[in-house]
């Protein structure tokens, strides 16, 4: 199950919703109010496959109802944003794992990320900090961990879990710990310092959270959502949490800068 909240995502929603789309049963889309061409690009993706859904919400929360009657059935849920491009051959072979009773021990599952500051235009080559050592953001979760899990703000963000035994918060693996980048089958591109809506300034660089802008910045949810992110933070990441405007740079911006092959994520003919 793939669950994906937008908001003005046109640039690289669509490679990031079909680089899943092959290894997803069910993908449900959740349109926070984009006013670029987001809408338009989710509804001709859901005409094209079968298997996906889309809503337009004011609420980010309900990106997490979508997914809260899957609670204690054998399903894995990969949360996706629309700057996050995953490897689709190397999920796919994480799946047949996944189906094999692999990792049935652990909550969550986190893997190799490059967070890309540079793409060049033919996409063969995205240049970029590497996680670890900057945050890892993937985020794939077995709900046979829980018995239940509402109250998320956004959907796969804490909120308040009923565990089975042997499970909890801290019940965590990195994919990255056995692998490299290479073959990592979690690894992912995450297009964080680079537009990612046609209607961004071409040096817009690294967006606010979607709780920090507009109404969320705003309104009650997203000081409710600052306050909740606080309570169960990745042991190896806490180091990383900043209040400020420069929290992106400081969790994304570890280490030295590396180049990667791009072409795995990109689609033959690319998007634009």
């Amino acid at each position: 199950m793939g669950i994906v909240l937008v908001h003005n995502e046109d640039v690289y929603v669509e490679q990031a919703i079909r680089n899943i789309a092959s290894v997803c049963d069910r993908i449900h889309l959740v349109d926070h109010l984009s006013t670029d061409r987001t809408p338009e690009i989710l509804s001709r993706v859901t005409r094209e496959l079968d298997h996906v859904t889309v809503e337009r919400s004011s609420d980010a929360g309900d990106s997490h109802r979508a997914i809260e009657s899957y609670a204690g059935t054998p399903t894995w849920v990969l949360g996706v944003d629309g700057d996050e491009l995953y490897d689709p051959a190397l999920l796919a072979g994480l799946r047949d794992e996944l189906e094999g009773g692999a990792h049935a021990d652990v909550f969550r599952l986190k893997g190799h990320v490059l967070n890309c500051n540079s793409l060049d235009e033919p996409r063969a080559v995205a240049g970029g900090y590497l996680a670890p050592p900057s945050r890892p953001v993937t985020k794939l979760f077995n709900m046979a961990a829980v018995d239940c899990w509402t109250g998320c703000l956004e959907r796969l963000h804490d909120g308040d879990a009923a565990f089975r035994p042997g499970y909890g918060w801290d019940s965590l693996r990195y994919t990255s710990e056995g692998t490299d980048w290479e073959s990592d089958p979690l690894r992912m591109l995450h297009t964080c310092f680079l537009p990612r809506s046609s209607a961004d300034p071409a040096d817009a660089g690294a967006r606010r959270g979607l709780p920090e802008t507009g109404a969320y910045r705003r309104g009650w949810r997203g000081m409710a959502h600052r306050l909740r992110r606080r309570r169960h933070i990745d042991p190896r990441i806490k180091e990383y949490q900043r209040s400020g405007s420069g929290w992106k740079q400081e969790w994304y911006a570890r280490g030295p800068v590396v180049s990667v092959d791009a072409r795995p994520f990109f689609d033959a003919e690319g998007l634009g």
